[in-house]
């Protein structure tokens, strides 16, 4: 065995769980798109990350896809969320907020820590640029 043997073993086995994760990634984005508390495009934004490392096919087939291509080039491009999604972000987020409170009945501390955590992903959204030329 020489010496480069374990390193191209290791790169193998790092593409293939970056290939892994990034079908995981993608299949969550998928029951996200039918789920309208959980959202698909930033799962469909890591998967593209993951198989960048690991296969351009499926990098590819993903930046290239109609529906969630262009906001994948969005954030990848301006750090933008496309206006639509971000409304769809910011109201399933309140609307997730509501059930949590209506479901589960937590206790103020909680409910206070889980208002804290959902405003600040909250507000990261709302304050992420909308991006040039994204009429949706």
């Amino acid at each position: 065995m020489n010496e480069a043997e374990p390193a191209r073993r290791g790169a193998r086995a790092s593409r293939l769980l970056y290939r892994l994760l990034g079908g995981a990634l993608v299949a969550i984005g998928i029951v996200g798109a039918f789920l309208p508390l959980l959202p698909s495009t930033i799962f469909f934004i890591g998967a593209t990350a993951c198989f960048a490392r690991s296969s351009p096919a499926l990098e590819a087939w993903l930046v290239e896809h109609p529906l969630f291509g262009p906001g994948i080039l969005a954030w990848r491009e301006e750090r933008a969320i496309r206006p639509r999604a971000k409304l769809a972000a910011l109201a399933g987020m309140a609307i997730g907020y509501l059930f949590f409170l209506s479901s589960a009945r937590p206790g103020l501390p909680l409910a206070l820590l889980v208002a804290l955590l959902l405003g600040c992903c909250a507000a990261y959204v709302a304050t992420r640029p909308s991006g040039t030329d994204m009429s949706d």
